[in-house]
């Protein structure tokens, strides 16, 4: 990937999660960007801006009123100056400076006066970060049009563990890279008339509404016992987050999983088949992609019991019945959506996915080996291959969130497709 000598504005704000910025900045600059850097008075109490300007090449700003500035307004030379406009760390503090219009120092004022894309990456103590004023603040910035590349659930600086660690830089500076600008890899080049992959031509630019089922199931057997699979939902998520930057309007319906859900999805949490399938059904209206990466149980008990069953007897028999099929169901529909599977095989792969392609009416199915040394279930990489009625393609293994952007650049491509 390369940003082509973008220029990117990197607000830095006070945490201990400043060191990751210094990274964020070698990897930006390592994709051709042009980098300047400003910091909050706090920021550099953690890391001195000496470390800045040596990796971004240019002196680091701090003060609103800069004397040196045209007219003393640095801040608005800055802002007009950047392609795009990145915070990270983002603290509550500044979150929350955002959220009601404040601006009493120079990120606040940035953010302002930026007319440019702006990436926003909090970090903050999991209580902070759950507290319901931050999560109020996240969704106002949401109506603003900001884009938040989501933290990460783990340990924190003060040993506790929980959401709100800054998301890798890594992860930041691939977020960052797929503004509007670079979506020339969906063959949409030329003109900035162009809708963005997943939204409608016309002059009004809809976003297509994409419906993305992630995660496993969980089936009871009784209150504290469940059938379920190994599923860790990365790939569903992934692909979440790549519909919406390609402009998509994403409802994300999820099992269970460890991964933090986009912030400008509208996502519905369930635990059985049922639970998703009834979802689904519920949110189909005007649904022009439905993407099925869900692991759905094929069955559940026929009784639950209330009692947690005890260990008595050598042998149990459990009876089960079939779960309803909501991928077949979504393809079945009079009008469907344009209709994605997902198959996991552990081997005849491409026998099983063909045969699942055409017996459920798809549009097109991604198969992946499971229960290999590389990739499928609870690993951060995956291979794919990709088949429809006339054609195919083959992903190599990659990470996820690379892997799903490529995908959801194909799923564009056959969505767009003369019928």
């Amino acid at each position: 990937m390369s940003f082509s000598n973008r220029k990117i504005l990197l607000a830095v704000t006070g945490g201990i999660a400043v060191y990751k910025a210094l990274e964020l900045t070698r990897l930006f600059k390592k994709q051709g960007a042009d980098v300047r850097v400003v910091m909050t008075k706090s920021a550099t109490a953690f890391v001195q801006p000496l470390s800045f300007q040596a990796l971004s090449g240019h002196s680091v700003h701090f003060e609103l009123l800069d004397t040196e500035a045209e007219n003393a307004m640095g801040h608005i030379e800055l802002a007009r100056w950047a392609d795009v406009f990145v915070i990270a760390p983002a603290t509550a503090n500044t979150l929350a400076k955002m959220a009601h219009g404040l601006a009493d120092d120079l990120v606040s004022t940035l953010y302002l006066a930026a007319t440019c894309s702006v990436y926003v990456a909090p970090a903050m103590n999991h209580a902070m970060w759950n507290h319901p004023a931050t999560q109020a603040n996240l969704k106002i910035l949401q109506t603003h049009g900001v884009n938040f590349i989501a933290p990460e659930s783990g340990e924190q600086a003060c040993g506790e563990i929980g959401m709100g660690r800054m998301a890798e830089p890594e992860t930041i500076c691939r977020g960052v890279l797929q503004t509007p600008a670079h979506y020339d890899s969906f063959r949409y080049a030329g003109g900035c008339n162009l809708p963005l992959p997943l939204q409608k031509s016309g002059v009004c630019k809809t976003p297509l509404r994409i419906i993305i089922t992630a995660g496993a199931t969980r089936e009871p057997l009784d209150p504290v016992r469940y059938l379920t699979n190994r599923s860790s939902g990365k790939m569903g998520y992934a692909l979440a987050v790549a519909a919406q930057q390609a402009g998509a309007n994403v409802t994300l319906i999820s099992g269970v999983t460890h991964s933090a859900p986009p912030l400008n999805c509208h996502f519905i949490q369930i635990e059985t088949a049922e639970q998703m399938h009834a979802a689904v059904f519920e949110n189909l209206e005007n649904c022009d992609i439905f993407i099925g990466a869900a692991a759905v149980a094929d069955y559940r008990p026929i009784v639950c019991g209330d009692e947690k069953i005890k260990k008595n007897a050598n042998q149990i028999t459990l009876t089960l019945q079939k779960n309803p099929d909501i991928l077949a169901n979504v393809a079945a529909l009079d009008s469907p959506p344009f209709t994605v599977g997902f198959a996991a095989e552990t081997h005849d792969l491409e026998i099983y996915a063909r045969e699942k392609l055409t017996r459920k009416k798809l549009n097109m199915i991604a198969a992946n080996w499971v229960g290999r040394d590389e990739g499928g279930f609870e690993r951060d990489e995956n291979a794919l291959e990709v088949f429809w009625q006339d054609g195919q393609q083959s992903f190599p293994m990659i990470e996820k969130s690379t892997l799903a952007e490529q995908l959801m650049a194909l799923i564009a491509e056959r969505f767009h497709a003369p019928k």
